[in-house]
C-alpha cells in the first residue's frame, strides 16, 4: 500500500468518526454527511457502496448502545420491507437518473422545516406503524441508489411519537437489516472490489467511534432541543442534495 492509499484511509476514519458523532445529536445524517466528502476521496461511483457498507460495519457498537430503547414493533413492519427497496434498488443502480432522484429527496427534507414550524409541532401529519411497509420499499431503494436516506425517515417516526432514543434506536436496527441487502445487492452485480472493502472497513471503524462519542453527550438534549436539530439538519441535508443534483 502506497502512502496516497494510507492517507485516504485515515481521512475516511476520521470522517466517519466526525460525521456520526454529528449525526447522533441530529437523527441521523451522518451518511449524507459523509456523500460529498467520499464522491471526492474515492469517486462518485464508488461512494454508495463504500458508505452503506462501511455503515453497516459501524451499526453493531449503535445497536448494542441502544439495544433497550428498539421500538421492534416498528422494526416489524419496516425492515422485511426495506430489505425488498434494497434488492431491487441494486438492480437500478447503474440505470437510475440520480441527480433527479436527488433534488425530490432534497426538496422534501427542506420542506419539513415548514411542517414542524422549527421543532416547535411534535408532530405533523397523522402516522400509524403499518404505512412503515410502503415507506421501507421507497426510503431503502433511495438509500441504496444515493447512499443516504436516514434523513427522509425522520418525519415519519418523528410522527410515530418516539422519544430521541427510541428513533436513534429503531432506525439503527431497520438500517442494520437494510444494510445486509444492500451489501449483498452491491456484491451480487459486482460493485464492491477489495480496494472498496478496504475503504469501507476504514470508514466502519470511524463511524463506530463516532457512534459512541455521540451516545456520551445525547442523554443530555432535551427533546425539543433534538427535534430541532433534526429539522435542521433535513434541511441542511436537503440543500445538500438539491446543490449537487442541480450542479
Amino acid at each position: 500500500m502506497d502512502l496516497e492509499y494510507l492517507f485516504t484511509l485515515l481521512l475516511l476514519l476520521l470522517s466517519g468518526m466526525v460525521a456520526f458523532s454529528i449525526s447522533t445529536l441530529t437523527a441521523g445524517g451522518g451518511a449524507l454527511l459523509l456523500v460529498p466528502i467520499l464522491n471526492l476521496l474515492i469517486g462518485v461511483n464508488s461512494t454508495a457502496p463504500v458508505l452503506n457498507a462501511g455503515n453497516l460495519l459501524g451499526r453493531p457498537v449503535r445497536l448494542v448502545l441502544y439495544w433497550h430503547h428498539i421500538s421492534w414493533r416498528a422494526v416489524l413492519w419496516y425492515a422485511p420491507f426495506a430489505v425488498l427497496g434494497a434488492l431491487g434498488a441494486g438492480f437500478l443502480f447503474s440505470r437510475a437518473n440520480l441527480p433527479v432522484l436527488q433534488l425530490i429527496v432534497g426538496l422534501f427534507l427542506v420542506s419539513t422545516v415548514f411542517q414542524y414550524r422549527w421543532g416547535k409541532k411534535e408532530r405533523s401529519f397523522p402516522m400509524t406503524f403499518p404505512l412503515l411497509a410502503p415507506l421501507g420499499v421507497v426510503i431503502s431503494a433511495i438509500g441504496t441508489l444515493i447512499g443516504a436516506g436516514g434523513p427522509l425517515l425522520n418525519p415519519f417516526y418523528l410522527n410515530l411519537g418516539l422519544s430521541k432514543e427510541a428513533l436513534i434506536a429503531t432506525k439503527t436496527a431497520n438500517s442494520f437489516f437494510m444494510g445486509l441487502a444492500q451489501i449483498g445487492s452491491y456484491t451480487y452485480f459486482g460493485l464492491m472490489s477489495t480496494v472498496e472493502w478496504h475503504q469501507a472497513l476504514a470508514l466502519g471503524i470511524g463511524i463506530s467511534a463516532g457512534n459512541y462519542l455521540g451516545k456520551k453527550v445525547l442523554h443530555k438534549v432535551s427533546d425539543l432541543s433534538f427535534r430541532k436539530w433534526a429539522i435542521a439538519f433535513m434541511v441542511i441535508s436537503g440543500l445538500m442534495l438539491i446543490g449537487q443534483a442541480i450542479g
